[in-house]
Order: structure tokens, then sequence, then C-alpha cells
């Protein structure tokens, strides 16, 4: 068992706050990337990261606004100040001894699977898979979808009508690897039984299939 490692990121004047936890089987890192009015503490994202970690998959945990910025509505909608961030957090775990070996990808929920998109297309060969749950990629620059390399798995809940639609608007802007799975009788949240289940298992699933074959360089 790991204890989380609180990490701090300077980034154009403001500080990015996580968690750090590695796994003694670590074999990548993940990044999460947040959606509007949610943070490093998300219920729901800490245990998709518990079952990635349980996977021998590391995870950072973080928030990509300021308490003072997430106050902010237009901030939390700002898809290029959390995108540049991202890329901050990105490259500083690219660098560091303890992190610095890993392959790199992004797990992202609402506007956060915007910006994981728009960062994986900057990154390009840097990061090797993305995955977003309940995302609005659709809010990533449609040109930035077209140079995407990592396999991305989008995840929609099957009563989320307007958020499939705009998910597979996004689809088919991507040319990397790439699938849509809706999970049966999930709304936006997955708040019901056996959904968030669903969807740390398809997460885990895509990051190990993917994220490993950068030690194989």
């Amino acid at each position: 068992m790991t204890s989380p490692r609180p990490v701090r990121i300077p980034c154009e004047g403001a500080v990015i706050e996580g968690f750090l936890e590695l796994p003694e089987n670590a074999e990548s890192l993940v990044l999460f990337a947040h959606g509007s009015g949610s943070s490093r503490y998300s219920p729901r994202n800490n245990f998709v990261a518990g079952i990635l970690r349980s996977k021998g998959t590391g995870t950072f945990l973080m928030d990509l606004l300021t308490p003072e910025e997430e106050d902010v509505l237009a901030l939390r909608f700002d898809i290029g100040l959390l995108t540049e961030r991202l890329v901050r957090a990105a490259r500083w775990m690219s660098t560091e001894p303890a992190t610095a070996p890993f392959p790199l990808g992004f797990f992202g929920a609402s506007t956060g699977a915007a910006a994981a998109l728009e960062a994986a297309g900057i990154l390009g060969a840097g990061i090797r898979a993305v995955v977003s749950r309940g995302g609005r990629p659709d809010l990533a620059d449609r040109r930035t979808l077209g140079r995407v390399l990592a396999p991305t798995l989008l995840i929609v809940g099957e009563n989320d009508p307007e958020v499939i639609e705009l998910n597979r608007q996004a689809y088919k802007e991507l040319l990397c690897q790439k699938d849509l799975v809706i999970v049966p009788g999930a709304t936006h949240l997955f708040e019901e039984s056996g959904t968030l289940e669903k969807v740390a298992d398809l997460a885990s699933d895509w990051f190990v299939r993917y994220l490993p074959r950068a030690f194989e360089d």
C-alpha cells in the first residue's frame, strides 16, 4: 500500500497542487484532469485512480485551477488555460527522476477531457493513451483533435444523450486509434450501481494495453 505524495508544480504565476501515488509495481503514470467544479478530491476520479493503481499504473490527481480561480466560472471553461497547465504538469513529470521513466497517459472528465485531448495533441508522442469519462471533447479545438496520436477512449453514459452526441462529433475528428463506449444505464456522473466500476475497468484495460509499450522503444 502506498501513500499519496503531495506535489506542487509552479506554472505561470500559479501553482498546480496534486497527489502523486506510485504503486511498487508501477509501469506507467496517468494524470487526471478534473471537470468544472471538481478537484483532486473527486470521489469518482479517486475511485478510478485506485483501480488503476491496483493494475500497476501510477496516478497524479491535481487541481488545474487554484481555489481562487475556481470561484471564477469563466476560468472553469477556459480550455486553453486548463490545457496549458496540464501540458506543464506532464512536462514536469517527464523530467522528475521519480516519474521520468514512466510513459504518460491522461484521464479527463467533463471539461478536463477537452484539456486532456488538446494537451495530447500538443505533446504528440509524449502521451501514450487518453481516456475520457463523461467528457466534453467537443470543447477541444478541432485542429488539435486531428493531431492527437495517443489511442483515445471516450466513455459516456447511456442516459446522457446530449453528451453522447457531442462525443460522437469529436470522435469523427480524431484520427488516432479510438473507441467510443456507451455504458448501459449510466447518467452523466455514473452514479448508478456498477456503472463507475465499469468505467474503471474500461479505463484500466485501455491504459494497461497501451501505456507500457513505451518501454519497448
